[in-house]
């Protein structure tokens, strides 16, 4: 069913709407993954659905030297890293913000043997889980996190970013 559409029941099914603002804070992003924006949008938008949620988000594809100061500045960590998110207070009229480094992308794809689109469709579907309120700091919240960014990436035509690990 497309998110608008009526339900068997009458019921209208808005999951899956999402509105993503995309801002190009550095160079080289539309030219390392294709359709960038389009993807991001697919893959948020996959994430709602699949979380029966909607919403606005805005996302920031910047690179290395501008995702450390921002994880410096709100995580006290002094490095780079490859998705930073951050949710809104509840009640806002947004789920939040996403930053996504280029650098990490392309060092972190190339370590793991992923395409650039399906990594970094991997890494805003798992930031958009964190606005949405998952985490994975405890071994069961992982698990449950992973299952549903492998099933969520699946949807979108990528492989299990997971498959190694599960099968350990």
């Amino acid at each position: 069913m497309s998110p608008g559409s009526s339900s068997p029941g009458g019921e209208s099914s808005t999951a899956g709407l999402a509105e993503v603002e995309v801002i190009f804070a550095a160079p080289g992003w539309r030219g390392a993954v294709p359709s960038v924006e389009a993807l991001a949008r697919r893959a948020v938008e996959a994430t709602l659905a699949d979380q029966r949620e909607t919403g606005h988000l805005t996302l920031l594809l910047t690179d290395d030297a501008e995702i450390r100061r921002l994880n410096g500045g709100f995580r006290g960590k002094e490095k780079a890293t490859n998705v930073l998110s951050f949710p809104a207070p509840f009640g806002s009229l947004t789920l939040g913000d996403l930053a996504v480094s280029l650098g990490v992308l392309r060092r972190e794809a190339l370590a793991e043997g992923r395409t650039l689109p399906a990594h970094f469709a991997h890494l805003v579907v798992h930031g958009t889980l964190h606005l949405l309120g998952h985490d994975h700091l405890a071994a069961g919240e992982a698990m449950l996190m992973e299952r549903a960014e492998a099933r969520i990436l699946h949807r979108l035509g990528f492989p299990n970013p997971w498959r190694t690990r599960w099968a350990a």
